[in-house]
């Protein structure tokens, strides 16, 4: 069984976190290189809540927002 588990930490360690390392190594030489993860992140958030409010006001002008008090079951 212990072998099992070491397998299962070779391949996280050696196999599947390859590419942080590489960041990792990166970060050296490029910072911004080194974090396009976290920008790819950042410009899909960022890009969901841009849709979220075009879709918020889209149906405010509509009218088909309910605004009474008791339209939700949780008020």
């Amino acid at each position: 069984m212990k072998n099992f588990f070491e397998g299962i930490a070779w391949l996280f360690e050696e196999i599947l976190f390859l590419p942080y390392a590489v960041l990792r190594e990166l970060e050296q030489t490029s910072w911004i290189l080194a974090n396009s993860v976290n920008w790819i992140f950042m410009i899909v958030g960022v890009s969901a809540m841009v849709y979220w409010v075009l879709q918020l006001n889209l149906f405010d002008k509509n009218g088909e927002e309910d605004k009474d008090p008791s339209a939700h079951s949780f008020l």
